[in-house]
């Protein structure tokens, strides 16, 4: 569960994130579930949104219908995470819509030559590699700025297949998403 401040900024002031004034219990759950990156139960999530574990699974199983999360059996505990399947087409869906294929192009261009760019400097070939780096260096400074350049090495190795694929059917979005004249 998140740390929960004493110090509150206001009278109404939620005490976690999911506890808005204007929030139903049910897009409490759908919230929290929505950034799930590790499966959790169901009692996890209730004690997330402070609503009773019978509403979380409600909201959850639905969530599950809709194939947003995906429902996972592991021994006497149900688990709820993201379906990640669907969550990157809907990311490349997304990306389609909100930008033209040049803009995508020169997006994935910059992620390559970034990456190209820490590969000639660090002398690697992943982002493993400079973690694994880290261990012959004493220089506090260049340890962070390699902790850094991973991190984002990674996430940048994340995102080129959804740019990818954004791109692979860019021209069949368009032809899907049209509506008939």
């Amino acid at each position: 569960m998140p740390e929960e401040s004493n110090s509150r900024s206001g009278d109404d002031a939620p005490e976690n994130r999911w506890e808005r004034p204007s929030m139903t219990r049910g897009e409490r759950v759908r919230a929290a579930a929505r950034t799930l990156r590790t499966p959790r139960t169901a009692a996890w999530v209730a004690e997330e949104t402070e609503v009773s574990v019978k509403t979380a699974r409600k909201y959850l199983d639905q969530l599950v219908e809709d194939g947003v999360l995906q429902k996972v059996e592991r021994g006497d505990q149900t688990l709820y995470s993201i379906d990640r399947l669907m969550a990157f087409y809907r990311e490349v869906a997304s990306l389609q819509r909100e930008h033209d294929r040049e803009e995508l192009t020169s997006a994935l261009d910059s992620m390559r030559a970034r990456i190209a760019e820490w590969e000639g400097t660090y002398g690697v070939e992943r982002p493993g590699e400079l973690r694994a780096s880290i261990a012959d260096l004493d220089d506090a400074d260049e340890i962070a700025r390699r902790r850094e350049v991973a991190s984002e090495w990674e996430h940048l190795a994340e995102r080129i297949p959804v740019l990818r694929a954004a791109l692979a059917e860019y021209d069949l979005a368009g032809t899907h998403d049209s509506l008939p004249a």
